[in-house]
């Protein structure tokens, strides 16, 4: 526990200190998705954007944002105003889905392995994250077309053959359930045998009967 607790903070801080490098393969594979499964929909992906305030002035470029640009038209102008169409083009945070990242890192960097064994859990563990991560990506993506761009996105989405309600679901599990489930089902099937260590009764060591694992009492006969 105190293992964790110094580590997880540490590993969070790494995250975030390097997260543009840390979600280019992300980008990469929502941009594979995106570009080959739906080119009527999504027409360029690329990494960084601006970040704006709420006078639409530039605050900084933020190397860790996702920009799309989209084949969806949709009227700009405010309520009242004269029409102006343009192309929708939103930006999606890859870190809201990372955070995975780090905690997994920080549980397999705070648990008793050798040096082999806690590199080979995090060489295999950090590219099924970047998969939930980019599930959740491509995901908000088409949420941010079919769900946030009114009647245009929802038409958009009914050309390409995708049922909001499937996006909806899809994006829900992506956000809440991926994040927090990966890293944890990770850690526990990689250290099971830790695990059991530490849910083992006090007094209690494993005795082989008849080739099944049985406990046995420290003081019994």
């Amino acid at each position: 526990m105190l293992g964790a607790l110094l580590w997880l903070p540490a590993a969070f801080f790494l995250w975030f200190w390097f997260a543009a490098p840390l979600v280019w393969p992300v980008i990469q594979i929502a941009k594979l998705v995106l570009l080959h499964a739906w080119p009527s929909l999504f027409t360029a992906v690329s990494q960084g954007a601006d970040l704006l305030d709420a006078q639409g002035h530039v605050l900084t470029h933020a190397g860790y944002l996702m920009q799309i640009s989209s084949g969806v038209l949709v009227n700009a102008a405010p309520a009242g105003e004269a029409a102006r169409f343009g192309f929708l083009e939103p930006v999606v945070n890859p870190m809201i889905y990372g955070y995975a990242l780090p905690l997994f890192a920080g549980l397999v960097l705070a648990t008793p392995l050798t040096r082999r064994q806690r590199a080979l859990q995090l060489a295999i563990g950090i590219p099924l994250i970047w998969l939930a991560q980019a599930f959740g990506v491509i995901a908000e993506s088409l949420k941010s077309l079919g769900l946030d761009a009114g009647p245009a996105g929802t038409e958009a989405m009914r050309r390409a053959g995708l049922p909001l309600e499937l996006i909806a679901l899809c994006y829900q599990f992506g956000y809440l359930i991926l994040p927090a489930l990966v890293p944890a089902a990770l850690w526990i099937v990689g250290n099971r045998r830790f695990i059991e260590t530490l849910t083992r009764a006090p007094g209690r060591e494993p005795v082989l009967v008849a080739g099944v694992e049985t406990q046995r009492s420290g003081d019994s006969e």
